[in-house]
């Protein structure tokens, strides 16, 4: 018996209208970034990793502040060109390769509930009055912090 050979599609060949779709969009955002980047330096350029408009509004994302602040000063120069159909820039950072991160997920380390106790006794003690209030409302704070965990 011989094994049948199994061959796939690829996946624009079916007839889904979203994935066509999809991959003019996708199409239409390389284009554009293209065009932003012929518009811009080459150190500034090889940074923008992807742009889109939306609602006469051009998105450009890029790596870090740095180039964010350093493409601001292109605002003008790409508002300028005929191509593009927009009234306003945003620049915005992408912090990572994958997506945004919305909040860190660190969480603080608080003192046990004897340090917290011994930081308020010790700051009765202390002579210099905002010094002394300071550290009072520091472990005040460290108490209501701690309790709602």
């Amino acid at each position: 018996m011989t094994a049948k050979e199994t061959t796939s599609k690829s996946p624009l060949s079916f007839q889904n209208h979203t994935m066509a779709y999809f991959h003019g969009q996708i199409g239409q955002q390389k284009r554009l970034l293209l065009t932003i980047q012929k518009l811009l330096p080459f150190d500034l350029a090889e940074h923008i990793y992807c742009c889109l408009i939306k609602d006469k509004k051009l998105l450009l994302y890029t790596d870090s502040a740095a180039w964010a602040s350093q493409l601001r000063f292109y605002n003008g120069v790409i508002l300028a060109a005929n191509e593009l159909l927009v009234d306003t820039v945003q620049i915005k950072v992408m912090t990572q390769e994958v997506g945004f991160v919305t909040q860190s997920e660190r969480k603080a380390r608080l003192p046990c509930a004897e340090k917290i106790a011994e930081l308020q006794k010790d700051s009765l003690n202390i002579a210099d009055e905002p010094l002394k209030a300071a550290l009072l409302k520091l472990s005040a704070t460290l108490a209501r912090l701690s309790n709602k965990d």
